[in-house]
């Protein structure tokens, strides 16, 4: 079994259907990937996918599907994906253990390659005996 690249909370998987269902008959999910941008060095991308590529990690819940960019995958790996609503503003959030910084906008990031030894380990110490 290999890792998780990234877990959706309730609130992005209803936000995720309800893109789906307002963008057409030809929306099937949305991608996520990563760009070199911003004053910290990276930002998260979003779009919509009507016609899913082979080489994207596929992660579902409840009926909604998200898509991973491979050149996104060992930055994302353990990454959960929020909606979130406030006063200023709505839009997705990723809780990321590989963010190392942020820029004071929020609008971009600074992120590590996860660790796969770590990762590994992790999963080896936590199985039964």
């Amino acid at each position: 079994m290999g890792f998780a690249i990234m877990s959706m909370t309730d609130a992005a998987a209803s936000r995720v259907k309800a893109i789906v269902e307002n963008s057409g008959p030809d929306a099937k999910g949305v991608r996520v990937g990563i760009k070199k941008g911003g004053c910290a060095g990276m930002e998260y991308t979003i779009d919509l996918v009507t016609e899913p590529n082979a080489k994207d990690d596929l992660i579902e819940r409840d009926g909604a599907r998200v898509w991973v960019e491979p050149s996104a995958v060992l930055y994302l790996l353990g990454t959960e994906m929020g909606f979130e609503v406030t006063t200023l503003r709505s839009g997705f959030i990723f809780t990321n253990p590989n963010q190392t910084s942020a820029c004071g906008c929020g609008e971009s990031v600074e992120l590590k390659p996860a660790d796969l030894a770590a990762l590994a380990a992790q999963r080896q110490a936590a199985q039964p005996a």
